[in-house]
């Protein structure tokens, strides 16, 4: 009883900030049309008012993100064009980011040289328990497959722990910049505040619940080498 009570709280875990994030970015999607502006015109217009005129607006299949190296602003392509109150408060949160930078947040510079490292590193963890089964396959050495497998489990559960070690910075770009900007310009439109508050909890955990969700591939691996 209580390993199926263990189980169900690791799965609620793992599933619950993706499943909850996704929801919420949904939700908030809809009416397409709620605002004038898009989420790209937006970005633009609080970086001009910011005097950051430099900094590039893009859109992106990447996923939305600041990038501190090129100095852009990038939005996937339903929030660069939308209209949403889900477009126009991502668009803020990355905006955020921007006035980090601008300001030389070292958070934000930690941040960026810690998710640099992990980015790779996942990858190639999840290739270790990809091969792990063949390599112990080819050198008749189990031993050899597990320490593959679980070297990867390892650097996956570093990859999410390096996430919610800079989860600060992402709600400092929520909630210490995006909120007050959105505030000070007027951008919300009656009763969405609350709603937007919501999306920028959300915009912040984006990278910690996509860290958990990769860990899932570890008990399609751990299946694999099981056979």
């Amino acid at each position: 009883m209580h390993l199926v009570v263990l189980g169900l709280a690791i799965v609620a875990l793992i599933f619950g900030p993706g499943l909850w994030v996704q929801r919420v970015l949904k939700r908030y999607s809809r009416p397409a049309n709620r605002y004038s502006g898009t989420g790209g015109e937006l970005a633009r217009y609080l970086l001009d008012e910011c005097g950051l005129q430099s900094v590039k607006t893009e859109a992106t299949d990447k996923g939305d993100h600041y990038d501190p190296e090129a100095k852009a602003v990038r939005l996937t392509k339903d929030k660069f064009e939308g209209h949403s109150l889900t477009a126009v408060t991502v668009a803020a949160h990355e905006v955020g980011h921007a006035l980090q930078d601008a300001a030389g947040y070292r958070p934000l510079k930690l941040r960026t040289r810690l998710v640099r490292l992990a980015a790779p590193g996942e990858r190639l963890a999840a290739l270790a328990m990809m091969l792990s089964p063949f390599i112990s396959a080819m050198t008749r050495a189990p031993l050899a497959g597990l320490a593959m497998f679980f070297g990867g489990i390892a650097v996956m559960g570093l990859g999410t722990l390096i996430h919610l070690v800079t989860l600060p910075t992402e709600l400092d770009a929520s909630f210490g910049r995006a909120l007050p900007l959105l505030k000070k310009h007027g951008i919300l439109l009656a009763g969405d505040e609350l709603h937007a508050r919501k999306l920028l909890t959300a915009a912040a955990w984006t990278y910690v619940a996509g860290s958990l969700m990769s860990l899932l591939n570890v008990a399609r691996w751990w299946a694999i080498l099981r056979r």
